[in-house]
């Protein structure tokens, strides 16, 4: 504190002399409450009051306040007060500050639970029409831009499309087998003691293999997918936006659509039947390791019982399923990116929406391809 910051009390006849000095600002505050608070006190039933505050050299709203409750108090109490300051600035905070201290607070407004509950509903809908507006539009630009392809009109960037799918894909391949490879040791290993107790030990092949090859080995790509190549894309496309380089590329001449989208959808698109395939077969054998150390069911045995159960449309329908879902990630990855504003935050907060809804749709369009697969009895 100040050495110089006081605020002292001096009876001069029938008068009492409050005299404050110093810095009157907010890092004083517990001194100046302390003073303010013993004087206000000592000064309290005097017939007349004068308060110097022309020895003050700054002032602040926590100053100001606090001289404004003691001129208030002593006024209060019958004194008669007399402020004395250095300039007119002093005397006009203390004035507005005193008088903002007796206005009522604005009432909260009255919110109805249940109407709030109903416009975030609205909302949320509001949300989910405008982004499958936004995505059959975005597949639109994507079609018109194939269509060009075969046209003539347009060129395929075969070395960005490699480049991709090596960010995209073989860079994944060591988690993505990692994962399904614990996942399906998890599932063999639950199984097996639900199984033990009616003697059916042998059908965690079954389950395991029918399992990893229609959803969990696709389900678990295609979302390791979306967070680790959906988010990357978001980025690379809103870092550009915010450095104005998409734009440039229009002044050039160079259509974003095929030099950036394109090569990154075609990338995922090739990529994730690969990876899906990999993370079924990953799990498969997370799996048949622990069907052998718990289970008792020989590499031989697992490989007849698998053959036996799996058929040529179970291998298939994850495979089929993954170009779709690859294409979603992709043109979700894309428009957010693409509605990147200039700043850091919106960068941050669009690539955690295209992660969440990249998910929200992969899980979503299964769940379709199941009703479809179902109906068809495939």
């Amino acid at each position: 504190m100040s050495e110089e910051t006081d605020l002292s009390l001096a009876s001069e006849g029938s008068t009492l002399r409050l005299r404050a000095s110093g810095e009157w600002v907010a890092r004083e505050a517990g001194r100046l409450e302390e003073l303010t608070g013993e004087i206000a006190g000592k000064a309290k039933g005097a017939a007349r009051v004068d308060m110097d505050i022309s020895g003050v050299t700054r002032l602040d709203t926590l100053g100001a306040k606090l001289l404004g409750e003691v001129r208030e108090r002593l006024a209060g109490a019958g004194s008669e007060v007399e402020l004395r300051t250095a300039d007119k600035a002093q005397r006009l905070l203390i004035d507005e500050v005193t008088a903002k201290a007796h206005e009522p607070l604005p009432a909260r407004p009255h919110h109805n639970a249940f109407i709030e509950l109903l416009v975030d509903i609205g909302l949320v809908i509001r949300g989910v029409g405008a982004d499958i507006v936004n995505l059959n539009a975005f597949m639109g630009e994507l079609v018109v831009t194939i269509g060009r392809l075969f046209i003539g009109r347009a060129r395929l960037r075969g070395p960005a499309i490699i480049t991709q799918m090596e960010l995209m894909v073989l860079r994944g391949v060591p988690i993505i087998a990692l994962i399904t490879f614990l996942v399906g040791a998890i599932v063999a290993q639950q199984t097996i003691f639900q199984l033990e107790r009616f003697g059916a030990t042998l059908f965690v092949v079954d389950l395991l293999g029918i399992l990893m090859l229609r959803e969990v080995g696709l389900l678990l790509a295609s979302i390791m997918v979306a967070g680790r190549s959906g988010s990357a894309i978001t980025a690379e496309l809103g870092s550009m936006k915010m450095r104005e380089e998409i734009d440039a590329m229009r002044v050039m001449g160079l259509d974003p659509m095929e030099v950036l989208v394109l090569p990154r959808i075609i990338a995922l698109v090739l990529g994730l039947p690969l990876l899906t395939f990999i993370a079924s077969m990953a799990g498969i054998f997370g799996g048949g390791l622990v069907a052998w150390g718990y289970g008792g069911i020989t590499p031989a045995s697992f490989l007849d019982r698998l053959r036996d159960a799996i058929g040529l449309n179970t291998f298939f329908v994850g495979l089929i399923k993954a170009p779709a879902m690859a294409l979603m990630i992709g043109l979700i990855g894309c428009i957010e990116g693409l509605k990147v504003k200039g700043s850091a935050e919106s960068l941050g907060r669009q690539t955690t929406a295209s992660v969440v809804k990249s998910i929200f749709t992969v899980i979503v369009v299964d769940g379709l391809f199941a009703m479809l697969f179902a109906a068809l009895k495939y």
